[in-house]
Parts: C-alpha cells; sequence; structure tokens
C-alpha cells in the first residue's frame, strides 16, 4: 500500500456562515470519494458540529480536512484546530451539549458517529480529530498523520512525501525542494519517482537513485526512514535540513543528517540504526517547521493520534515564510 503527498485543505472559520461552506465542503469530499449519502451525511453532520464547537469556544480557527486512504478503502479526515484558551472538555462530550448555540449533539455523539475520534486541549487551544471511513470498509485505520502547506496557498508545494507499507514494515520520504513552487515541486516529485520505484531498497541506495534522478532540477533536502516491525529495528538516512526525531513517554532523540543538497551535491549518506523502537513515535518535518519545539511542552500530547500530534506541531511552530510538512508515525509492531 502507498500513500503520497496531498496538500491540507484548510478552511477558516470565524463566522457563523462559513459552518455551511465547510458542511458542504467535508460532504462534497466524502462524496467524490464514493461514500453513500447515509456516509456523506455522517461527514456533514460531524463537519458542522467541528466548526460551531470553533465559534463557540475559541471565536475563530480552522476545519482541516484530507480524503485518507487507509488499507481496504476511503477515509475523510477532518481535524477542527484552534487558539482559543480551551474548553470544558468533559462538558463537550456530553450528548446534548451545545456547542454552536444550535441544534448541538455534542462531542460524545460525534466520537461515536467517527471511526477515529481524538482530543488535545490546553491553554493554547485545541486540536480535534474526527477520521470517517465508508461503512462497507472494514480495514483499520493507520497511526499516521500529516499536515502539509504551501506558502501562500500556492497550489505548487515543493514539500513531498510518501510512505509505502509491506505486512508490517513500512518506508517513508520527505523531499523539502529547494525553494518553493513550481520548479520546487519538480523536484520533490523527481525524487518520489525514484524512491517509489524500490522503497524498501537500502536507504544509501534509495538516495543515490534520487540524487541521478532529481539531477538537473533544484535539487533539495531528503530524509528516509524504514521501520521492521518484526524487531522493531528504525533505518534512517538523511541529507540537508529535514527534522527527525523519534519520541517515547521518556525521552526525545533527534536523528542526524549529512550536510548537502540532493540532486546537486552531497559527501555522502549514511545510515544509522536504532532498535528496539517499536511503540516509539516517529516524527518528520521540513525546516517550514521551527526545530525548537518538544512535546514534552504538551502534556499527554505524547500518547495522543498522530494527526492530532502533527496538527498541533503545524499551529504552533509553522515559520511561515515557507512549505511546511509535518509527518506523525506510531511505530507499531503489525498492521494487519
Amino acid at each position: 500500500m502507498t500513500l503520497s503527498g496531498t496538500l491540507t485543505w484548510v478552511l477558516p472559520i470565524d463566522d457563523s456562515s462559513q459552518v455551511g461552506h465547510a458542511r458542504r465542503s467535508a460532504q462534497a469530499l466524502a462524496q467524490e470519494h464514493g461514500f453513500n449519502e447515509t456516509d456523506a451525511g455522517r461527514v456533514a453532520l460531524v463537519a458542522t458540529e467541528l466548526t460551531s464547537n470553533l465559534l463557540k469556544h475559541a471565536a475563530r480557527g480552522e476545519l482541516h480536512l484530507r480524503a485518507l486512504p487507509r488499507f481496504n478503502g476511503f477515509g475523510i479526515e477532518l481535524l477542527a484546530v484552534d487558539r482559543g484558551q480551551g474548553f470544558d472538555l468533559p462538558a463537550c462530550l456530553t450528548d446534548g451539549f451545545s456547542t454552536g448555540g444550535t441544534q448541538g449533539i455534542g462531542l460524545g455523539a460525534v466520537s461515536r458517529l467517527a471511526d477515529v475520534f481524538d482530543v488535545h486541549a490546553d491553554a493554547r487551544g485545541a486540536v480535534v480529530l474526527a477520521r470517517l471511513y465508508r461503512r462497507d470498509d472494514k480495514a483499520r485505520d493507520l497511526a499516521f498523520g500529516v499536515s502539509q502547506h504551501s506558502l501562500h496557498n500556492d497550489p505548487a508545494c515543493g514539500d513531498v512525501w510518501h510512505l509505502s507499507l509491506k505486512g508490517g514494515d513500512l518506508s517513508v520520504l520527505v523531499i523539502d525542494g529547494l525553494g518553493h513552487g513550481p520548479d520546487a515541486e519538480l523536484a520533490g516529485r523527481a525524487g518520489e519517482s525514484a524512491f517509489a520505484q524500490a522503497p524498501f531498497a537500502a536507504p544509501t541506495l534509495l538516495m543515490d537513485d534520487l540524487h541521478h534522478a532529481m539531477g538537473g532540477t533544484r535539487g533539495g533536502a531528503v530524509a528516509i526512514a524504514q521501520y521492521q516491525a518484526a524487531d522493531g529495528h528504525l533505518r534512517f538516512t538523511g541529507i540537508g535540513n529535514i527534522g527527525a526525531s523519534l519520541i517515547n513517554a521518556e525521552r526525545a532523540r533527534g536523528l542526524a543528517s549529512h550536510p548537502g543538497i540532493v540532486g546537486v551535491q552531497y559527501r555522502k549518506a549514511q545510515s544509522f540504526d536504532f532498535t528496539p523502537v517499536n511503540g516509539h513515535l516517529l516524527i518528520l518535518y521540513s525546516d517550514g517547521l521551527q526545530s525548537r519545539w518538544n512535546l514534552s511542552d504538551y502534556p499527554g500530547l505524547v500518547h495522543r493520534h498522530p494527526a492530532v500530534i502533527a496538527a498541533v506541531l503545524h499551529r504552533d511552530y509553522c515559520r511561515g515564510r515557507d512549505d511546511v510538512t509535518v509527518i506523525a508515525l506510531k511505530l507499531e509492531t503489525q498492521h494487519d
């Protein structure tokens, strides 16, 4: 199975009229990906409640939308993101608690409508996740999250990511094409095409393949991480300034990259091995995200769904002057 990069669709929510637009947008996205009328209606209802919740508790925020492949079908991911003063989570999870001054159904009901539901709330704000899958699809959710945004909402994005799964193993790529815009995206897509040919090849050999494929482009920074579920082994190779961290409840450690620009010039690629890391969180991010974040500043966040973690980091540490990509993955023992 393969997942590849698509930009996060961001809908600003700062007025009650935008609730209807968000509902229609989410429902249309669901229908576009094969949801029947009933399932698309669930998506619309969740979008309505999440956006109403934003207006009630934070006055403004954003609804992030993404079509999400899973192992045996498609899903829709909705993330309500705000920078408010937090909210009374136990009250909001009570059925019948109105969050929009209208016919609220409560986040408790939303949690049952969604196939995956999670939330992180503190003094900085809240992020609420709901993933909904077509009811005729039976496969499980992937503990994976991505927040990807282009500079100034440009349709071209120089950041590229690609995730391949094989049984319980995974191989993930992040490329930050030099600069931003169409030429940066061209560099990133050239590297992605080479990676997709053999995503589980030795990372240093893959880096050579990407270097040749990206020749004649602007080039870019590249990171490749491969995880073997059977023995909890992670191998990491990086060239340039893609950030990478391995995190569990006790500690966080950064993963080292070598200097250079893939497609232009670098001295060497070296793999670093980490084991056992099953149960750890792997986070990869382009330099559109500041590197001074620390999950320990957010009590409990390390235990939340990776999609929530990626959204929180983007919300609080996006530089705002480049494309930005944050990928978070829970390194599980196996993916059924």
